[in-house]
């Protein structure tokens, strides 16, 4: 049985736990190690058993308790170069190996597909785990580009990004240039977006979502849940017949079972 289980999301922090059989992955270490480890240890999940980290990219909100969390539980490290080459610039870098191939580990096996954020090599991973269910996750990306599309197809379970309402962002208090990097193709995901990619994987196969990285500032779940919903609908899509649809919180998730 495969679960997935966004333990943090937002921009206070991102960390997602993949696993299968007693043991798994995280993709991101977005907060302290020590919060890190009080979360698995909420699920009864033993940090040292995890079999690897797979960060998306490098900023704080992604990377901020990485060096500390894998010193404490010799986690391996993964990245793609351009990540990995932030990463020493910032001094938590050495102990990454870089994204070359799809990297195997404990029945276990991650495909790196490149995202479209305002760093160079942010990624996406999706997660095939080893009684064969394949797992995605998907933020912190402007835009759905063909290659991000063709990585989801087929993906049993997702976790994707959500993060503004484009009225909420609008009329919001930021200023105009983060108004314009949110929304540009570099920036983050709307909820029409994220809603209009949905459907076009439910429609494929895929069953459990996730919508995560929805902002405090810009955003609520029941607006990020509602416009899915709706968009689903007009494919004839029911929540709970058709598909299982939930919104992560900052923290404190359950995890949904793939």
């Amino acid at each position: 049985m495969a679960i997935l289980c966004p333990l943090f999301s937002g921009s206070s922090g991102n960390v997602t736990y993949i696993g299968c059989q007693g043991t798994g992955i995280l993709i991101d270490a977005g907060v302290s190690a020590r919060r890190m480890d009080l979360a698995m240890a909420a699920h009864a999940w033993d940090p040292n058993a995890l079999l690897g980290l797979f960060i998306t990219h490098e900023h704080t909100d992604h990377i901020s308790g990485l060096s500390v969390f894998t010193r404490r539980h010799h986690t391996p490290v993964f990245a793609s170069e351009t990540t990995r080459q932030a990463l020493l610039r910032t001094g938590v870098g050495e102990d990454v190996t870089p994204f070359v191939e799809d990297v195997a580990l404990g029945g276990f096996t991650v495909t790196r597909f490149a995202t479209s954020h305002d760093c160079a090599g942010s990624s996406g991973y999706v997660v095939r785990t080893p009684d064969g269910k394949r797992i995605a996750v998907c933020t912190d990306l402007g835009c759905v580009t063909e290659e991000v599309e063709r990585a989801l197809i087929g993906c049993d379970g997702i976790l994707l990004e959500s993060n503004h309402d484009l009225a909420m962002l609008r009329n919001g208090s930021y200023p105009a240039y983060l108004k314009t990097r949110i929304r540009s193709d570099h920036g983050h995901l709307s909820n029409p977006s994220s809603a209009d990619l949905i459907a076009r994987l439910a429609q494929s196969g895929t069953t459990r979502f996730i919508l995560g990285h929805i902002s405090k500032e810009n955003n609520t779940p029941d607006l990020a849940l509602d416009c899915a919903r709706t968009r689903l609908a007009l494919c004839g899509l029911e929540d709970g017949r058709d598909y299982l649809l939930t919104a992560a919180a900052p923290e404190g998730n359950a995890p949904v079972v793939i």
